[in-house]
């Protein structure tokens, strides 16, 4: 790749308008140079974040410094290569030598000096980090704002909430300030804020997409993994972000076939799914259910059984409270202790009740979540695909920090309007939310689509599948709305 190339004179002046395998193509073809894409990206953050906060750490010159470094290479290596495509980090993901505070006053200062595994690999295939994106605290929480950075705001939206815990990645590719953006998620940290923004958040199966280094390597709980505007886009970046690394114990290595040209080629089509609009017994929000109902109806019109069905649920919040609050504890509990007057209560909540837990109790969580992979497994031996709310509500007011109370129904905690996300979250399989519609109001609702074990592929076919007849990703980017 030649610092000599430049744009052909039919290019399109909005470059952050491509999506990311169309700018990619560019790239590939030598159409565009990665320091054009730089530059738009930069641009477009400078006439939309001071609306959003969604990037809050910028890292300029090292993106510069790599887009010239990249444009100077003779040849493009081989691989899943995306040609020095600018994109976002989580301000939860180490990136050497850039400020990486994950959300918390504790780290305001903090710059590693070397990457999360994750972001190494993606920078070897050709990827451009041009910032961090903002996160809650630790990823605690699904509304994204914290004391070093403050809020992030929605841009169908402005005064509504981008969730999290990767609410600035969502955000910033809902505006078109990057192609693609990492998240992770626990509980719904990658599929709520995509409901809430209208993007794709793929959840992958745990070693899919390598992470660390870790003290807890072996945990399965939290992955990375993709966020984009299109289903293509996901499998793109999946495709650059995967594959065995010997710093995580638990990567698995790529599949045959790249998830990209699985998509394309519809190898994995879908011939019975199940929809449930509330997992059989989560509070859920009227107009999402019914949003969300029409969306898998839709499915129909491929040709597919739609059929309303789900696995038993019943015991699933109360065993991811567990498990989540055990792994808080062991992650957390030296941070509690020497910074206990920096944390947000939440975060102490959480650390203090994996404290309390009995070695008994989280015997039986890991019990109740083995019962509950069986019955998963038993049940796709009928169904393709689950369907189900990506999140119980549409976004709400940025000033709430979490829902309290949904169709009368209250929550006693932070953390159980993520139930729908939750409950798949302990099942180790892949899932994602795709756009299924707008609310009264005009704000995206999320279909959170679930596959079998390791079935990444089948998720992005059924997300494409949605994709092609709802057309709601033609409304991205978006200029940021309500500004006053």
């Amino acid at each position: 790749m030649s610092s000599t190339v430049v744009s052909s004179s039919d290019l399109p002046s909005d470059l952050w308008r491509l999506s990311a395998v169309e700018a990619v193509g560019l790239l590939r073809a030598g159409k565009v140079s990665p320091l054009e894409l730089v530059e738009a990206a930069v641009q477009r953050i400078a006439d939309t974040d001071p609306h959003l906060n969604a990037m809050p750490t910028l890292c300029l010159e090292r993106a510069r410094d790599h887009a010239r470094a990249l444009m100077d290479r003779p040849e493009a290596p081989e691989g899943m290569w995306l040609g020095g495509l600018p994109i976002a980090v989580k301000d939860l993901e180490d990136v050497a030598g850039v400020r990486t505070t994950y959300g918390s006053p504790i780290y305001a200062d903090h710059v590693p000096e070397t990457s999360d595994h994750m972001v190494e690999r993606l920078e070897a295939r050709g990827a451009i980090v041009i910032g961090k994106s903002n996160t809650p605290e630790f990823g605690a929480g699904a509304s994204t704002f914290n004391e070093v950075f403050g809020k992030t705001r929605n841009p169908w939206n402005v005064a509504k909430s981008v969730a999290g815990s990767s609410g600035g990645a969502a955000a910033a590719l809902a505006a078109g300030q990057v192609w693609l953006a990492t998240g992770s998620d626990l509980g719904g940290s990658l599929r709520t804020p995509a409901s809430f923004n209208g993007v794709i958040g793929l959840r992958p199966s745990p070693g899919r997409v390598p992470r660390g280094p870790k003290e807890l390597p072996f945990q399965t709980l939290s992955v990375g993994g993709p966020m984009a505007r299109t289903a293509k886009d996901t499998a793109l970046f999946l495709d650059a972000m995967s594959g065995h690394h010997e710093g995580d114990p638990l990567a698995l290595h790529e599949p045959e076939e790249s998830f990209l040209a699985s998509l394309e080629s519809r190898r994995r089509l879908p011939k019975r799914v199940a929809f449930t609009a509330d997992l059989g017994c989560l509070p859920v929000a009227r107009e999402v259910a019914e949003i969300c109902a029409a969306a898998a109806r839709r499915f129909a019109e491929h040709g597919i059984a739609v059929e309303e069905a789900t696995p038993d649920f019943t015991d699933a919040l109360e065993t991811f409270q567990v498990l989540r609050a055990a792994l808080f504890a062991a992650e957390m509990e030296p941070i509690l202790a020497e910074h206990r007057e920096h944390l947000k209560p939440e975060v102490i909540w959480n650390i203090e009740k994996g404290m309390a837990l009995s070695a008994v109790a989280i015997g039986r969580a890991e019990q109740a979540r083995g019962a509950l992979y069986r019955r998963m497994t038993a049940f796709f031996e009928t169904y393709d695909l689950l369907l189900c709310p990506a999140a119980c509500v549409a976004p709400f007011a940025v000033e709430e920090r979490y829902v309290s109370e949904v169709e009368g129904h209250k929550f006693d905690n932070y953390v159980d309007w993520l139930a729908h996300c939750a409950a798949i979250t302990i099942t180790s399989c892949p899932a994602l939310s795709v756009p299924a519609g707008l609310t009264a109001e005009g704000m995206p609702v999320g279909l959170q689509i679930v596959a079998p074990p390791r079935g990444e592929a089948a998720a992005l076919t059924g997300a494409l599948l949605l994709e092609e007849l709802t057309g709601l990703h033609d409304h991205l980017p978006v200029d940021p709305r309500g500004v006053p």
